[in-house]
């Protein structure tokens, strides 16, 4: 799971159990903490309520292989924002936690509101897109999804990813949305041969760069 989110650009400190991620807590600011229930030492709901104790509001993820209706109720009573039950996906994983740190305000674009792809400069925040001089305007989904793109460029996405990332859940209406979306930025970035808009049959979209 640590190699997994530190592909996806998180910085992680990895505590192997409740006792050492105590103390690490004590030392270190975090902007989230994903708590194994079953932690040696210490467990994660012990861990959470000392979290909560010392007065931090920092968000909590549970990590449990129990499905029990009162170990859920437990961890949202104690103060976690979310909670998953093994076996869980990566993906689902990145979509929850990008979900809550975006909530919290600290979910931030690295390298500011300015993104480069190609020859395009494109100004996420303006929702302009520009190339040799030539300007764009984006409306608010479509700087949304290119923003997306060019976050996980040369990388195939899912179709299912990208509609729960930039319409909130995966239905059969906004995943035809999704299509014209797509249609309309390989026509606005068509000016630069060296940038594609793939559609990997079956699976979902590349920006090829």
């Amino acid at each position: 799971m640590k190699d997994n989110l530190e592909q996806e650009g998180y910085q992680i400190d990895l505590q192997t159990d409740g006792k050492k991620g105590q103390n690490a807590f004590q030392t270190n600011q975090y902007d989230i903490c994903i708590l194994d229930v079953m932690l040696p030492e210490m467990d994660g709901f012990t861990l959470a309520e000392y979290i909560r104790h010392s007065g931090s509001d920092v968000p909590i993820v549970f990590l449990t292989a129990k499905s029990l209706k009162e170990d859920r109720i437990k961890g949202l009573k104690i103060g976690g924002d979310d909670y998953l039950t093994k076996p869980f996906s990566i993906e689902e994983l990145v979509l929850r936690i990008e979900a809550i740190l975006k909530r919290t305000g600290k979910k931030t674009v690295a390298n500011s509101h300015i993104l480069h792809v190609g020859q395009y400069t494109f100004d996420s925040k303006n929702l302009k897109l520009s190339i040799s001089g030539e300007e764009q305007d984006l409306t608010h989904r479509e700087a949304d999804l290119l923003s997306f793109l060019i976050q996980n460029k040369n990388e195939t996405i899912t179709r299912d990813k990208i509609l729960i990332a930039i319409w909130g859940d995966d239905d059969y209406f906004k995943g035809r949305s999704l299509d014209v979306f797509i249609t309309r930025l390989r026509k606005y970035l068509g000016k630069d041969p060296a940038i594609k808009l793939t559609n990997v049959h079956g699976v979902g979209f590349r920006l090829d760069v």
